[in-house]
């Protein structure tokens, strides 16, 4: 098995070894169903169409959450106990560390936007069949999620690696995704045109709309991926600045 998996699977396990991604998870259903069903003025039955969209715009602001809860141990809590210098000894290269940790985080963040799908399929397959759903923005959608996800988990992952304190690697990584999820409501506060772009670029809940809608263009796949790869490769050169320092 390659270092990159087992560092994977090590990651996954030690996820699980605590209850957050157990308590996180088994939130998920309830906190999404309360607000997709019975959100006063913008739950499913008061919208009256067969849309997906709401739930793919709360599910986003869950991956913003999860992502600064799981990703503010991830490197942090290495470089307290001292396990990261112990790792970055043996024979294996930082690459595999980061992409391993990235990896093991990720497919938890995954399983939480996983679960979400139950919403369509009870509705318009079993055992409610409430009509015709068109899949494609569905889809869509969830691709948007996934993408989001990646650079969300990408963006903590930076953030712990300049940090020992879980605390603050939580509260950074928080505010960063927080403001890159809400730009959209301070564009209309500034008359600098240059702002106004710069805060429209940024921006994650207008892609992901924009995705949950069907529409797909490579400008926002790009976004997400070079958010997530630039990260990475931040991650890696931080491990390699202590690893030499």
């Amino acid at each position: 098995m390659s270092p990159t998996l087992i560092i994977t699977k090590r990651e996954l396990r030690s996820n699980f070894d605590t209850p957050i991604a157990y308590i996180v998870l088994c939130l998920t259903l309830p906190a999404l169903a309360y607000a997709f069903f019975l959100r006063r003025g913008q739950n499913f039955f008061e919208i009256n169409r067969a849309s997906m969209t709401t739930l793919i715009e709360l599910t986003s602001m869950l991956v913003v959450a999860l992502s600064a809860i799981l990703t503010m141990r991830v490197m942090a809590d290495e470089r307290r106990t001292g396990t990261l210098e112990m790792l970055i000894t043996l024979p294996v290269k930082d690459y595999q560390v980061i992409i391993g940790k990235f990896l093991g985080t990720w497919f938890v963040v995954l399983a939480a936007i996983a679960l979400t799908m139950l919403f369509p399929l009870m509705m318009f397959v079993w055992p409610w069949k409430l009509g015709n759903l068109d899949w494609g923005p569905v889809m869509s959608g969830y691709l948007g999620l996934v993408l989001q996800s990646a650079a969300c988990v990408g963006i903590g992952m930076l953030v712990s690696s300049f940090t020992e304190s879980q605390v603050i690697a939580f509260i950074v990584t928080a505010i960063i995704l927080g403001f890159l999820h809400v730009t959209n409501y301070l564009i209309d506060s500034t008359d600098t045109q240059s702002i106004r772009v710069a805060l429209d670029f940024v921006n994650f809940d207008s892609r992901i709309t924009s995705l949950a809608q069907g529409l797909v263009t490579t400008r926002d796949i790009l976004y997400f991926v070079s958010i997530a790869v630039l990260c990475l490769m931040g991650s890696f050169m931080a491990l390699e600045r202590r690893k030499w320092a």
